[in-house]
């Protein structure tokens, strides 16, 4: 399951994107249009800008706007940027790896091979979805 954080975040994204490259949104008009608290997008917008995947601009023509096009923001980044790694069991885990305390042979572990085969879908899925994708929805990466 995804955090609040992480819907918040892609729904941004993806306002960001519907929005245009170069154009810009003020968080006020994301906040309004996504339902998403203004406090806490300021804080997400930030962690984004962080990132490198927004920049805000100040002025009368001021707001965020996408660093790069939608077409190369993936769900994937999105979501390990904002909730860490992608993987139901931390032996899956490709950043953060950890071996299960209560398992005693990867190999053999029948729990193991069944979450593998549901990551390793889930991950593809994610990683060939992008921000554009998700505005064109009957031509989304199956």
């Amino acid at each position: 399951m995804i955090s609040q954080k992480a819907k918040y975040a892609l729904r941004a994204l993806v306002s960001l994107a519907r929005a245009g490259r170069g154009e810009t949104r003020m968080i006020g008009e994301i906040s309004r249009e996504q339902a998403i608290p203004k406090k806490f997008l300021e804080q997400i917008l930030l962690e984004l800008k962080r990132a490198g995947l927004v920049a805000s601009r100040r002025g009368r023509s001021g707001g965020y706007e996408l660093l790069r096009p939608a077409e190369q923001i993936t769900f994937g980044e999105v979501l390990r940027l904002i909730d860490g790694p992608i993987a139901p069991l931390p032996c899956l885990s490709i950043i953060a790896y950890r071996r299960c305390e209560d398992c005693r042979d990867e190999a053999e572990c029948e729990i193991r091979h069944v979450f593998e085969r549901v990551t390793l879908a889930t991950r593809a899925v994610l990683d060939r979805t992008s921000l554009a994708d998700s505005l064109r929805l009957e031509d989304l990466p199956v």
